[in-house]
């Protein structure tokens, strides 16, 4: 029997909650992206997430543990090779990815590669190498105006970035140029997870500024997955933020396009007033892009009061109907060494109004509890090949 009619899922993008036991092994030793942000700040006031009993799953000094939480939790460690975005939202939707998407972090892209786009798009490319959006943009900018090439970053994501001004290189050139790239990082020695279009504005060093045109051009799945299942089966799949980037628009039946963080929580308070059947699925990546790559952890913990606020917000809107599910897709410790990503564990919170009781699930070998659970309240079946086991019991809500 269906539980829930409406679940939303919502992803804090990296928030991890502590090194898992393979960190090593990524050179992520220690890595501690909630507690090490708690660590180093004096106040950090969170009290919709302290109720669903994320301070049972770790520890923070400024946020205790409460006795009686509104939600279940749980640890949930990765089964799959990696620790980037991509594979931690398909793991989530019952996909173990056993080889890791291509880097080029150290060297910059293939020079044999280049000099295909190159051809391909008629366009010189500079940069090349691994980089901040802001940060190159503010070096290559002018010189991109000037000369009309363009500029090619990567970073330690399996990502190919193009960066094009809208006023001078324009964005459709700019969007034809990425479906190039797509086309020539398809083959295996050059596959990416994903090329991504970084329009921005303006006329000189200090103007610069990212525009919310954006467009990802990311790897298909390479199998069905839950969000599939839900779509063939009639329901509602919402996106939104870069979820229907992350998944190529496969099981999608609705997207939605977030400006920050905060917008996608307002979007998704939005959702919670239409009447749909099926999933909302949110991605809010601020955390990760704004903050944990550019290693701030005040920004980082200024971002996660924000969410508070609006999580508050959103609980108010929902009805014995629904479901939530609070969780992330790797860490990104802003306090520790480089810029990439964290192996981590995440949190999982669960909570609804229909709950009849709640408390510690302990911890699960694979984010694709999540999936499977969506999939056993529908009454649907995995697909084949998927991981993952449902967190429902016959005889009561968990």
């Amino acid at each position: 029997m269906e539980r829930f009619q409406r679940i939303f899922v919502i992803v804090m993008d990296s928030l991890g909650i502590g090194a898992m036991s393979d960190a090593a092994e990524y050179g992520d030793t220690g890595a501690d992206t909630l507690g090490h942000i708690s660590e180093v700040s004096n106040t950090f006031y969170i009290p919709n997430l302290q109720s669903l009993g994320l301070a049972n799953l770790k520890h923070l000094k400024q946020v205790d543990a409460v006795e009686d939480s509104m939600g279940y939790y749980a640890v949930l460690n990765e089964a799959s090779a990696s620790k980037d975005t991509m594979t931690g939202h398909w793991e989530m939707m019952g996909l173990k990815v056993e080889t890791p998407f291509k880097t080029f972090t150290e060297k910059g892209f293939p020079q044999e590669l280049i000099e295909e786009l190159e051809q391909r798009t008629g366009h010189k490319v500079i940069g090349n190498k691994s980089a901040s959006g802001t940060e190159i943009i503010e070096e290559l900018g002018e010189e991109e105006i000037a000369t009309g090439n363009m500029i090619v970053y990567t970073s330690a994501d399996s990502v190919m970035q193009i960066c094009g001004n809208e006023e001078t290189f324009g964005l459709q050139e700019l969007y034809r140029c990425c479906e190039i790239a797509r086309e020539l990082t398809m083959k295996e020695e050059w596959r990416v997870g994903r090329v991504i279009a970084r329009p921005y504005v303006g006329k000189r060093r200090g103007e610069f500024k990212r525009t919310s045109n954006r467009h990802d051009y990311a790897l298909k799945p390479f199998a069905p997955t839950v969000l599939n299942v839900l779509k063939d089966s009639g329901f509602d799949v919402i996106s939104i933020g870069k979820i229907v980037d992350i998944f190529a628009q496969e099981g999608i039946t609705r997207a939605e396009r977030s400006q920050s963080s905060v917008h996608g929580m307002e979007q998704t308070i939005s959702m919670a007033d239409e009447d749909f059947h099926g999933l909302c699925y949110v991605n809010l990546v601020d955390f990760d892009a704004l903050w944990g790559h550019r290693r701030n952890p005040q920004g980082y913990r200024e971002e996660i009061e924000k969410f508070d606020v609006k999580l508050g917000e959103f609980l108010k809107h929902m009805t014995s109907k629904d479901m939530l599910m609070i969780t992330a897709d790797h860490g990104n410790d802003p306090t520790y060494k480089g810029t990439d990503h964290t192996r981590e564990q995440v949190p999982l919170i669960m909570y609804s109004p229909a709950f009849e009781s709640h408390g510690n699930l302990g911890e699960m070998d694979t984010f694709a509890v999540i999936g499977a659970t969506i999939a056993d309240n529908f009454g649907l079946e995995m697909p084949k090949g998927a991981i993952g086991h449902s967190l429902f019991t016959g005889d009561g809500i968990l």
